[in-house]
C-alpha cells in the first residue's frame, strides 16, 4: 500500500522558483504514482507585489489555510507532511505557525527550502527562539551543499538532504553563434527588483558602452513595488542606455522562450538567491551565463567552463566578464555547449523527480 504524503507547497500564481517547483511536483506522474498524494497550496499572495505584505484578505486566507490543513490531516492521516517554508521575515512567521500546527497533530515533517536567510536572522533573540523550535525533530531538503551553512546552527547535517532543482527538457538544437548578429544580444530575465541586480547590470552596461562595446540588452520580467517601468526607463536615461537597452515586460510561454532564443549571453547579477531556475533555462537554451556568486549558483555555473561567476554587487567585475564574452564568439559557443551538457547531466526535471521521490521514500524506512 502506498504511503500517504500531504504536500503543503507553493503553487503559481504568482510565478517564482518555489511555486514552479511546487507545480512540477504536483503534476509529476512519478511522484503521484509513488505515494498517495494530497496537496494544499501554501501561497497567500496573489501577485509578486503582495509578497511580504500584510492585509486583511491575506489574514483571512491564512486562517482558511490552517483550517484546511487540520481537515486534511484528520481526513487523510498522512504519514509525512512535506512543506516549503520561508526562511525569514513575515513568511517565516506564517510558516512557523503552519509547521507547529502540523507537529501538534502528530505528523512527521520534511521542509524543502527554496530560499535562504536563516543566518541573517539567527542572532535576533526572538527569531533564534523560533528557529530552535521550528527545526526541532524535522528533516530538511536543500538545493545545494553550500546552502547548509545558512541553517547549520539548528539542523544536524545527518538530517539534511540535497536535491537540486530541475526543469523540463525541450530538446533544443544548439545555436550557431558564428552566424549570429553582429551586435551580441544580452538577456536579463527576472522580476524587476533591486535585489535581483537590475541596476548592477545597468551600471555594468554603462561601463561597457563607455568603453566602446556594441551590444543590445533586453530586460524581461514583471514590474514590482521596488522597480516599475517608469523608474526603469528613468534609470536608462540617466545612464545614456536608451538606445541599447529596453524593458520588454513580463513574458510567458512561447514569448518567454523566444526571448531566450534571441539571446547570445544570459546575465543574472542577483544579490540574493538560493538556486535560480532561470540559469537552468539559459543553459538549456545553449547560452553562456554570467552570474553573481550567491546561494547555490556555484553549483550550477562552473566558472570559466559554462560561464563566469562574479562578486555580487560588483558592476565593474560584471562588465569585465561580459566584455570577454562580447569579444569572443568561439568562447561563447564552447561555454554554451558545456552549459547545455551540464544541464542534461544534472538539472533536468526527470533527475529532480527521481531524487525527490528517493528522499521521501527514505522517510518511511
Amino acid at each position: 500500500m502506498k504511503k500517504s504524503v500531504l504536500f503543503v507547497l507553493h503553487l503559481p500564481p504568482p510565478i517564482h522558483g518555489a511555486a514552479m517547483m511546487g507545480k512540477y511536483i504536483h503534476d509529476s506522474n512519478l511522484v503521484n504514482r509513488s505515494f498517495s498524494c494530497h496537496y494544499i497550496n501554501l501561497t497567500t499572495a496573489s501577485a509578486i507585489q503582495d509578497i511580504g505584505k500584510c492585509s486583511v484578505a491575506k489574514l483571512w486566507h491564512f486562517c482558511k489555510l490552517l483550517l484546511r490543513i487540520v481537515s486534511d490531516i484528520r481526513h487523510y492521516s498522512p504519514e509525512l507532511v512535506y512543506v516549503t517554508p520561508n526562511a525569514k521575515g513575515m513568511g517565516f512567521y506564517k510558516d512557523f505557525i503552519v509547521v507547529q500546527l502540523i507537529k501538534r497533530m502528530g505528523c512527521r515533517v520534511i521542509a524543502h527550502y527554496h530560499n535562504t536567510g536563516v543566518a541573517l536572522r539567527q542572532d535576533c533573540f526572538w527569531d533564534n527562539l523560533l528557529y530552535r523550535k521550528f527545526f526541532k525533530n524535522i528533516k530538511v531538503i536543500l538545493l545545494a551543499d553550500v546552502l547548509y551553512q545558512d541553517m547549520s546552527r539548528y539542523v544536524s547535517c545527518k538530517d539534511v538532504y540535497i536535491c537540486p532543482n530541475g526543469i523540463p527538457e525541450m530538446g533544443l538544437a544548439p545555436k550557431n553563434m558564428a552566424q549570429d548578429r553582429l551586435v551580441p544580444h544580452l538577456l536579463f530575465l527576472s522580476n524587476l527588483l533591486e535585489a535581483k541586480g537590475v541596476f548592477v547590470l545597468l551600471d555594468a552596461l554603462k561601463i561597457l558602452k563607455d568603453k566602446g562595446f556594441s551590444f543590445s540588452c533586453s530586460y524581461v520580467g514583471g514590474e514590482t513595488n521596488d522597480v516599475d517601468k517608469d523608474r526603469f526607463n528613468q534609470e536608462l536615461l540617466s545612464r545614456g542606455l536608451k538606445d541599447c537597452v529596453r524593458y520588454n515586460g513580463s513574458k510567458f510561454g512561447e514569448a518567454k522562450l523566444q526571448e531566450y532564443a534571441n539571446a547570445d549571453i544570459f546575465v543574472f547579477p542577483s544579490l540574493n538567491e538560493a538556486f535560480p531556475l532561470v540559469l537552468l533555462e539559459a543553459m538549456q537554451f545553449h547560452l553562456p551565463v554570467v552570474a553573481s556568486n550567491v546561494g547555490g549558483v556555484i553549483d550550477i555555473v562552473k566558472d570559466g567552463e559554462t560561464g563566469f561567476i562574479v562578486p555580487p554587487g560588483n558592476s565593474f567585475a560584471l562588465s569585465e566578464k561580459i566584455a570577454v564574452l562580447l569579444k569572443d564568439t568561439q568562447l561563447r559557443e564552447k561555454m554554451a555547449k558545456c552549459g547545455y551538457d551540464r544541464f542534461r547531466e544534472h538539472f533536468t526535471l526527470a533527475h529532480f523527480e527521481h531524487q525527490i521521490v528517493q528522499i521521501l521514500q527514505k522517510q518511511f524506512l
